[in-house]
């Protein structure tokens, strides 16, 4: 792994200029790496992200063990894995293994150790395991309980707990959970329950802060009600609910002066479909195959991010894990921000060398294919995907490029380029199109040709100066993969 992912930190250097050492890139891991559900935290001058693990080609959510990656507050393109650092059979609720380890969180005690909450896929309590550093081998600690030892989830009456979310304030740790399908009368919404100092027994009992859909009426959440994925983050004297909405794609958030009650929305932070965003195309216009979504926000150095994860491989279980700068206003709301390919890094992407295709931010057909919530999508659409199987070190790229397939890659800073070159293999015959719009006109055609292993194909094609998005569309028959394009 660290031979692979050097080696992927110095290509990226060879393109950069002046001060800039690495580029924070969109996924943020290498391209076989498929942690989506991702909460971010700052310790000790590290961005450390806790999330589900995915299994390429996997047929359900969450297959894998919990690891862990980091990467310098000052360097969001350094990012180092730290290993395995929770099994699935830790659990005493799961020798088997049977049961997967649904998206987690963690948060500091008031003992200074490191807590990890996590539900497993058919019980409905909250685990916990603890740690005495970030990324250690976490351990069992117990269950989240109510004074007299039932566990939360299987007392009469209780909602079944999902996604936990965490925030410790003191001796008090805020518990949110929640999982609210549309139409679901039996769910109610996301909960906050109170902890106390022992991480475990309940202090205060569960209330209901944000409302699921059949019970939205006349709160403001109408369109955007709860569905699953609450995290809590707090600036300055405002509680930050971070969600997703039933609409899924989208991470959405509400704020409040108190961590358990008078929550307003407030608006949509990301969508991984970039729906709502009308900068570059009609608003209601799909531009990645988006499907349901999870993630915060963090602050590092004055910046404020959000994580989110996107979906891959024509598959609704198979999500990387993506970041964009977002901008807290004044008066505390949060504009929606693009997808982008630059993700952390601040500035365009340097307008020159290779770059590989699975860091396109937008990728769409003739056909616009929504999310459906089943396993594939249908097999005319373009994906990003890898040979091989699950942890095998290689590069992602486009498959499935049929007639129409369009990737978008946003944004790079082009100086004197006049010439295209791209990586292409498949039974295909026609041409991929270069724009600096989606809809824009060609500025050349690249020829492309069968070929079944990598082949180079080149045209001179002269891209504006300054900074663009970039975009290649397929024209012809066949099936083309799209491997890499480089500017000269």
């Amino acid at each position: 792994m660290s031979i692979y992912y050097c080696y992927y930190i110095n290509k990226i250097e060879v393109l950069t200029v002046d001060k800039q050492k690495t580029q924070g890139l969109n996924p943020y891991l290498p391209s076989w790496e498929y942690i989506p559900d991702a909460e971010p935290y700052v310790f000790n001058d590290r961005v450390y992200i806790y999330g589900s693990h995915d299994r390429f080609n996997g047929h359900v959510f969450c297959l894998n063990d919990y690891v862990c990656w980091s990467a310098p507050v000052n360097n969001l393109g350094d990012w180092r894995y730290e290993g395995v650092i929770y099994k699935k059979t830790d659990d005493p609720l799961n020798p088997a293994g049977n049961m997967c380890l649904y998206a987690p969180d963690v948060t500091v005690g008031p003992d200074g150790r490191y807590y990890l909450y996590y539900v497993l896929d058919k019980v409905p309590v909250v685990s916990v395991a603890v740690c005495d550093t970030p990324a250690g081998k976490y351990e069992f600690y117990g269950y989240v309980h109510y004074a007299d030892g039932t566990r939360l989830g299987e007392r009469e009456g209780d909602q079944p707990q999902f996604d936990p979310g965490l925030l410790t304030e003191g001796d008090k740790t805020y518990l949110y959970t929640g999982f609210c399908a549309k139409g679901d009368k039996s769910r109610y919404g996301a909960m906050a329950t109170v902890l106390g100092p022992d991480m475990l027994t309940i202090l205060e009992e569960p209330v209901f802060i944000a409302p699921s859909e059949p019970y939205s009426a006349g709160s403001g959440f109408e369109g955007h009600e709860f569905f699953e994925a609450p995290s809590m983050r707090k600036i300055g004297d405002t509680y930050y609910l971070v969600y997703s909405s039933i609409v899924m794609h989208e991470l959405c958030y509400a704020t409040s002066k108190n961590p358990t009650k008078g929550f307003e929305y407030k608006g949509v932070i990301v969508s991984n479909n970039d729906l709502h965003i009308d900068t570059y195309k009609p608003a209601e216009k799909p531009m990645f195959y988006g499907g349901n979504n999870h993630g915060s926000i963090v602050e590092m150095e004055g910046q404020w991010y959000i994580f989110y994860h996107r979906h891959t491989n024509g598959s609704s279980f198979c999500r990387q894990g993506c970041i964009e700068r977002i901008e807290v206003l004044e008066d505390g709301t949060i504009p929606q921000v693009e997808m982008t390919s630059c993700g952390s890094n601040g500035a365009p992407l340097i307008g020159r060398g290779e770059y590989p295709t699975y860091l396109a931010c937008n990728l769409f057909h003739k056909d616009e294919a929504m999310y459906s919530g089943g396993l594939w999508m249908d097999s005319q659409f373009p994906k990003i995907t890898q040979d091989g199987k699950d942890g095998d070190e290689e590069t992602g790229y486009i498959a499935n490029m049929q007639d129409s397939a369009t990737a978008g890659f946003k944004y790079f800073d082009c100086q004197g380029i006049t010439k295209v070159k791209i990586k292409v293999r498949g039974y295909c015959k026609g041409v991929f199109e270069v724009k600096t719009a989606w809809d824009g006109e060609a500025l050349g055609e690249i020829p492309v040709d069968f070929t079944n292993v990598w082949t180079e194909y080149t045209s001179d094609i002269v891209i504006p100066d300054g900074v663009q998005a970039l975009y290649f569309t397929y024209r012809g028959d066949g099936s083309a993969g799209f491997a890499t394009f480089t500017l000269e």
